[in-house]
């Protein structure tokens, strides 16, 4: 299979998944709610943040890693992809037991922490573990999975990972809403994660019958920090990643700590909408990273100039229509889903807007940094954070969480908005920024002129939906309308927007 096809059969599989998961998640959700109780949800929620800030850990070995197999693969270096796994597996099981230690230590401070809430203290304890035990399975058990995604058979991993996913959510749902059990739905989590590690290694053994399952390092083998470059790029990608988390993945640990468990909820009732959102955009560009890594590999500036501006403008399109779909179409949907008291304030879905279409509209900065590989700018991810924090923890205490995306959507504008665009065109394409700021304008003007139009044409047309039927219905009108009125704005305004259009045209006559 080529790497096109296998780029578009893991872009189709996961694609189909998320859908399902997606579906789910909603349905289960409710649920949940309604059965365990917000002040649970949230404790799971902040529970789970604990466990990502534990998984730190990792530090992006997992993804430095990766680029190591791409060679050996291609060359069926069954000896060298062996002793690259059976380090990788020594490697992460250290890290297993640090974060079992950090989240023992943790732990002992729950009495603390969750001193404040009704939930049995045991209960906490249980589901921490549970979920704990969960993740350290993928530590132990499961870091033979890196071969499949660097094998380009993500497919793979997609098929067996949501399809236990899905089915362990199904079964909590019913649980829930027949016994109302938390130690069911604690037992679950578990239980289907052990089950799927029998399967996945099973399939990994069948997929790659030459792989050596164990992790034991053969006395005379090069030692890690013989991959020098490799070494510099885990030391980088690693203070990256702790950017990140501390710049996004605290979110829940303020609004528990600042405000409430029960708020927690609310906030992860609309994360759960939006990032599902986000993930799709994301599947549907899955491919675009390889294809710019290929493209700065032939070096070719006009090129690279043409699909940066086409991605731009593409970026900007789906996060308009993410603004307007948001703004007018969230709150009704969380109302007829869970009910009218877990409905945000309209400012707050302003803000949730704004970071959305922020998020969007930086990512093909952030695809050609990756490709030129670009990490050297180690306190980007520090500042980011710094920022973030310090902002959130101040305003969260006063605008609640609205405050508390109002830090976010100010860090990830200064450095991802302002500083990673000068970084990639002074050390990537070596051209002035003044272009990229010339370009944005533009399109900035173009959006704002469409919003505008927009704004004033809809109360017009779509009403408050008083049941699904009606809410599809708006959503159906509101994305025709808002579709059709933006995007002939950008055609009309924007060349790079006409040569999209050339380019989409063009590839549905071919095939």
């Amino acid at each position: 299979m080529s790497r096109l096809a296998k780029t578009i059969k893991n872009a189709k599989v996961g694609l189909f998944f998320h859908v399902l998961f997606i579906a789910s998640q909603f349905i289960s959700r409710k649920i949940f709610l309604d059965g365990l109780g917000d002040e649970f949800m949230g404790i799971v929620s902040t529970l789970g943040s604990f466990l990502t800030f534990i998984n730190l850990a990792d530090l992006g070995i997992g993804t430095a890693i990766g680029y190591t197999l791409y060679k050996p693969l291609h060359k069926n270096d069954y000896k060298e992809i062996n002793h690259i796994i059976q380090f990788f597996g020594h490697i992460y099981k250290k890290i297993g037991f640090f974060i079992l230690t950090g989240s023992i230590i943790l732990s002992l401070f729950f009495p603390i922490i969750f001193n404040e809430v009704e939930i049995s203290l045991w209960l906490v304890y249980l589901t921490f573990f549970g979920l704990l035990t969960a993740s350290l399975l993928g530590y132990f058990f499961n870091y033979h999975m890196i071969l499949l995604q660097a094998d380009q058979k993500d497919y793979i991993v997609a098929k067996y990972y949501q399809s236990f996913n899905i089915s362990k959510i199904i079964l909590q749902a019913i649980s829930v809403y027949y016994l109302q059990s938390f130690v069911l739905w604690i037992s679950l989590e578990v239980l289907t994660g052990l089950i799927y590690t029998i399967l996945i290694r099973k399939k990994i053994t069948k997929e790659y019958p030459w792989l050596v399952l164990s992790t034991t390092v053969t006395k005379g083998e090069r030692k890690f920090e013989s991959y020098t470059s490799l070494v510099t790029k885990i030391k980088q990608i690693s203070i990256h990643k702790i950017g990140e988390f501390l710049a996004s993945g605290l979110d829940n640990i303020l609004i528990f700590f600042f405000l409430s468990a029960e708020l927690v909820a609310y906030f992860a009732n609309y994360q759960l909408v939006l990032v599902n959102l986000g993930t799709l955009v994301t599947k549907i560009f899955a491919g675009s990273k390889a294809s710019v890594g290929n493209l700065v590999a032939e070096n070719k500036p006009e090129s690279i100039k043409q699909v940066f501006w086409e991605m731009m403008v593409l970026r900007y399109f789906i996060g308009g229509l993410g603004v307007i779909n948001i703004f007018y179409l969230i709150n009704p949907f969380i109302n007829l889903w869970l009910g009218d008291k877990y409905v945000l304030s309209e400012n707050t879905i302003i803000i949730f807007a704004a970071v959305f279409f922020l998020r969007q509209v930086v990512q093909p900065t952030e695809v050609f940094k990756q490709a030129y590989g670009l990490y050297d700018d180690v306190w980007a991810p520090i500042a980011k954070s710094i920022i973030n924090l310090t902002l959130s923890v101040i305003l969260v205490q006063y605008m609640g969480i609205s405050g508390l995306l109002i830090g976010t959507f100010c860090s990830v504008l200064s450095i991802e908005g302002v500083w990673r665009p000068y970084y990639v065109f002074k050390w990537g394409f070596k051209k002035s920024h003044k272009s990229y700021l010339r370009g944005v304008a533009k399109l900035l003007i173009t959006f704002s002129l469409s919003l505008l139009f927009i704004k004033i044409t809809i109360p017009y047309i779509v009403t408050v939906p008083l049941n699904f039927y009606q809410w599809t219905y708006n959503a159906f009108l509101l994305s025709i309308i808002s579709a059709s009125v933006y995007g002939l704005f950008l055609y009309v305004s924007n060349s790079y927007c006409r040569d999209v259009v050339k380019r989409l045209k063009s590839t549905v006559i071919k095939k």
